[in-house]
Parts: C-alpha cells; sequence; structure tokens
C-alpha cells in the first residue's frame, strides 16, 4: 500500500484531520479484532485460523453476535486506515485484495471444517450472523 501510495496521486484529507480520521478508523478496527480475541480466549478456544478443526467451541456471543469474523474485520479496517493515511485511492486496492484472499481462502474453508465439527450448530449460526457485517 505504501508503494503504491507513494506513486499515485494523492487526494482527500490533509494534515492533521487525515491522521484522525485513520487514528479513529484504526482503533475501531483494533477493538473489533481484540473483542474478538478476548471472546474466544474467555471460552478457552484457538485463534489459530490454520487449524480451525482444533476448535474446542463455537463462539456466538458478544462481537459474534454480530459478525462471525470479527478478527478478520478488524485486520481489514485496520488495513482501511491505512489507506485513509495514505491518502492514496489506488492504496484502496490491497483492502480489496485483502477481503477478497481473506472472504475465498480463509473464511470459506474455516467454515467447512466448523461445519464438520459442530454441525447444525454451526449452520445455524451462519444463517442468523453475517460472515462480515
Amino acid at each position: 500500500m505504501w508503494y503504491v501510495a507513494a506513486h499515485t496521486p494523492a487526494v482527500g484529507l490533509m494534515g492533521t484531520a487525515q491522521l484522525a480520521v485513520a487514528c479513529l478508523i484504526g482503533v475501531v478496527g483494533l477493538a473489533v479484532m481484540l473483542a474478538g480475541v478476548i471472546s474466544f480466549r474467555r471460552a478457552k478456544t484457538t485463534v489459530n485460523p490454520l487449524k480451525p478443526e482444533t476448535a474446542t467451541a463455537l463462539v456466538t456471543s458478544g462481537v459474534y453476535r454480530y459478525t462471525r469474523n470479527p478478527m478478520y474485520l478488524g485486520m481489514l479496517t485496520v488495513l482501511l486506515a491505512w489507506a485513509v493515511y495514505l491518502s492514496a485511492p489506488a492504496s484502496l486496492l490491497a483492502v480489496v485484495v485483502f477481503w477478497l484472499y481473506i472472504d475465498r481462502l480463509q473464511i470459506r474453508p474455516e467454515e467447512k471444517a466448523l461445519v464438520r465439527l459442530f454441525g447444525s450448530t454451526f449452520t445455524d449460526y451462519m444463517s442468523r450472523v453475517r460472515r462480515w457485517l
């Protein structure tokens, strides 16, 4: 994102306003991410996204009442904050690429593993709570 921003025109807010908006978005992203991690820790289940089959509990409370993927949503939001800070619309492409990658190559396989692990409990949860927002 930084490289793209350095080689494309900047637009948008400047100076203190730009920094304030970027920080606000970043703090929201970090808070959403942290809320997801805390919920997993309270449930004493893994936060390792590479081994969803090792999950010992299905977390559906807290931030998980609103999004099935608060940690990824938080990461996406932090990337958006970075793009705002860089003020280069072209850097938003990285946000979109991250979203597509995580949605298709990380979340979908995780969901398949969780369906195998938790069955109808997870499919019911998927029907009630959206993947992102």
